[in-house]
């Protein structure tokens, strides 16, 4: 049996089980998901969206705040301080705007297609950070005092959990807060702590004036009781407070959200500045385990979803205006692929994003889907933008003001590292919190065995057994039917129930026998728990996209994203499932199980081309699912905004392409003596082959066209004087915000 320590016991503790258990037991209740209710948006949380949200994008340039200004323009710290976008999870009787999970979502999504320095500015204070804290923790005092301060903007939050030697071992921080008395503020012998600490990567601390900060706590004076060493605690510190420092900036590739580290040399603090005041102390890691969970199930999966929206709205525009070889390059079939699995995957990353905000806001705490989600969307995020970089070619390349993927890029690994890095998410937490959480019978033993509780650890392994049984007999009977005998979903889903089915049932089989075969040196054993991780993931991703398909109606244009999103998800859990099978001990024992699960052979495959082209083709076109798709970033065909060129040329183009026919027919007759489409247009004209109306309407395209692809230039000695001038390092710039 594993051992679990404290620091496991809070984490395993700390939220709780929900669609994910259903995967796990082999036997998913698909009426559970099927009658759920899907969040939807309260009047206040759209006109949200469509007034100050809407407005926000609008106003953003973000050449002007990543190249030139370093930071968000003054303008834009005040309208979203005056909006109350730092107080989105505030409740309304505290001054915030108590929107839902959802809500969160959508803002931080639609803010992050136009800056990811706005996103992260608004998505930090309502994620892990003191407001959420307060909220949970915090004394009425403290509710009352800076919850409306920090829904106002009058306080700008930070939160300082990461160290130099304590990263993703969060738990072992080496900061450190001493219990003691000491004078303070005029006031004689006042319990409180005396504290030192570094930390880095802290986004907002330099321009914070409220610290959240994270510490070990020591009593060696036995001021509180008896125990010597409390735990980890979190307190609340104004940055103005004497021994506080803010350090010089750091710069996350080229993306300048506020980040920076913090310092305290022998800082003194009173009891009650602990979040939720002396009660607290030592309680601090279960504090944020359980903050952190919720928070990264919303931010970063809206903020990668976004990105996802962005790619394949633009990006498919810009594959239909682009032409090579006399065609535009989205119908050319090494196009095809990439640009189908940038829709398939924002689909998809939609479709999960949006039940897990649905959990959130029913009171679910599903730390496993969480986490869960935050590396499967930042790792799809990573994949399409690389996808849409290949596809724009030389335009993606060439840094500018036009450029509307280049940050995008640069951006990608702050995601993946930040908020518990994927490779530690992927390979630890997921499948090893997930079998213990999850599994209905495994905490069980483990606990009884710890309590020496012979009855209770009887009951749990005879359940433990029947559970393997029945998970056996039912792996075997999909295997041999392919679960032909599951009903559940329309016809146009029938079969992806059927597929989700079997392989939850050989997913639960193989967990046990993984479990089983290595024990407690599954910990160690990163490569399998990680290939675990992905199966879970792909089969909740799955169950996502058939519930998102169903909410929206079942529509028949959109049965090509759903299947490649199936399909894609399926297969990539049953690969895992396969790879997880040739690394776990007594190969004899695995071979002998794979060949009861899979006795065809492997039974599911990716989309093939016929699916590629019917996905690819959706982002040439004009049409509602593209829009259903796309929903909910900000959208322009202002052809001075540089997304905006994009879209207006896609519009001008499509409404030119049947005249277009003609004259490259023309063309391919001879009889048109011009070389470029241009010049053909204007001779075409003038012989009077087309009348003035088309002439006019096929410029206007091609016009739009070479807006939509050009490439900022700049004068010689401007990158030089871009050097000179340059403000990044100076403190005071950063501390006039």
């Amino acid at each position: 049996m594993p051992p679990i320590s404290p620091t496991e016991q809070d984490a395993l503790e700390s939220g709780n089980v929900w669609w994910d258990s259903e995967l796990f037991s082999g036997k998913p209740d698909w009426c559970r998901l099927h009658d759920l209710s899907i969040s939807k948006l309260r009047p206040d949380e759209q006109a949200f969206l469509d007034g100050p949200v809407e407005e926000l994008c609008r106003r953003l340039d973000d050449w002007h705040i990543t190249h030139e200004l370093y930071d968000l323009p003054p303008d834009i710290w005040d309208f979203i301080k005056q909006n109350r976008f730092l107080g989105m999870i505030i409740p309304k009787a505290y001054g915030g705007l108590g929107f839902s999970a959802l809500a969160h979502s959508q803002v931080v999504m639609k803010v992050s297609s136009r800056s990811a320095t706005a996103a992260v500015t608004v998505m930090v204070p309502n994620s892990l950070g003191p407001g959420e804290l307060l909220m949970k923790y915090g004394t009425p005092a403290q509710k009352d005092y800076y919850l409306p301060r920090l829904a106002d903007g009058r306080e700008i939050p930070c939160f300082a959990l990461t160290g130099p030697e304590a990263g993703s071992d969060a738990s072992s921080i080496p900061d450190s807060g001493v219990v003691c008395r000491q004078d303070f503020s005029g006031e004689k012998d006042v319990l409180g702590i005396h504290l030192n600490w570094e930390k880095r990567y802290i986004t907002l601390a330099p321009v914070a004036t409220l610290l959240g900060l994270a510490f070990q706590l020591y009593d060696p004076e036995h001021l509180l009781g008896d125990k010597e060493t409390l735990g980890i605690t979190v307190a609340l510190i104004p940055t103005n407070h004497k021994g506080v420092e803010i350090g010089t900036r750091h710069f996350p590739l080229n993306i300048p959200f506020q980040n920076g580290p913090t310092y305290g040399r022998d800082v003194f603090i009173p009891m009650d500045w602990l979040i939720g005041g002396q009660a607290q102390a030592g309680k601090g890691w279960r504090m944020l385990v359980e903050c952190l969970s919720e928070g990264r199930g919303i931010s970063l999966p809206a903020l990668s979803t976004g990105a996802a929206k962005v790619a394949a709205r633009y990006t498919g525009a810009y594959a239909r205006v682009r032409q090579q070889f006399g065609m535009s390059i989205g119908h050319f079939e090494g196009v095809e692929e990439p640009l189908a699995r940038i829709l398939g995957n924002a689909y998809l990353m939609d479709a999960g994003r949006i039940l897990t905000a649905t959990a959130l806001d029913q009171g679910q705490r599903p730390a496993v889907i969480t986490a869960l989600l935050k590396y499967q969307l930042t790792e799809r995020m990573r994949r399409l933008i690389n996808d849409a970089m290949d596809i724009s070619g030389g335009a993606g390349i060439c840094m500018g003001p036009s450029n509307y993927l280049a940050r995008a890029y640069q951006s990608i690994p702050i995601g993946i590292t930040v908020e518990g890095a994927n490779i530690l998410t992927r390979s630890l937490i997921v499948f090893g919190q997930g079998a213990m959480r999850c599994h209905p019978w495994l905490l069980q033993e483990i606990q009884a065995a710890q309590a020496e509780d012979v009855a209770a650890f009887d009951t749990a392994f005879m359940g433990h057994v029947k559970h393997i049984f029945s998970n056996l007999g039912r792996s075997a009977w999909y295997g041999l039917t392919n679960a032909k005998l599951v009903a559940h979903g329309s016809p146009l889903t029938r079969d992806y129930y059927r597929h989700l089915t079997r392989l939850s049932s050989q997913f639960a089989l193989l967990a046990d026998y993984a479990v089983l075969s290595l024990g407690g040196n599954l910990k160690q054993r990163e490569r399998v728990s990680g290939r675990m991780a992905d199966i879970l993931a792909n089969l909740y991703l799955c169950s996502a996209v058939l519930k998102h398909f169903e909410e929206q109606g079942e529509p028949e244009a959109d049965v090509p994203l759903m299947a490649y999103a199936c399909k894609l998800t399926i297969h990539r859990a049953q690969q895992a499932m396969l790879a997880a099978f040739h690394n776990l001990p007594y190969p004899w024992l695995a071979k002998t199980l794979r060949t009861l699960m899979f006795p065809y052979g492997k039974p599911f495959s990716p989309p093939d081309d016929a699916l590629i082209h019917q996905v690819a083709r959706l982002a040439l076109e004009l049409s509602a699912t593209r829009d259903r798709l796309t929903a909910g970033i900000f959208i322009t065909n202002d052809p001075a905004d540089r997304m905006g060129r994009i879209e207006d040329a896609l519009h001008k183009t499509l409404a030119a392409a049947e005249i277009e026919k003609p004259l490259r027919k023309l063309m391919k007759e001879g009889k048109l003596a011009a070389h470029t489409v241009a010049e053909a247009i204007v001779e075409a004209g003038k012989k009077g082959l087309l009348d003035k109306f088309s002439v006019e309407k096929l410029l206007a395209a091609r016009r739009a066209t070479a807006n939509a692809v050009r490439v900022d230039d700049f004068p010689a000695d401007y990158f030089r004087q871009g050097e000179e001038k340059n403000p990044l390092l100076s403190p005071s710039s950063v501390r006039g915000a």
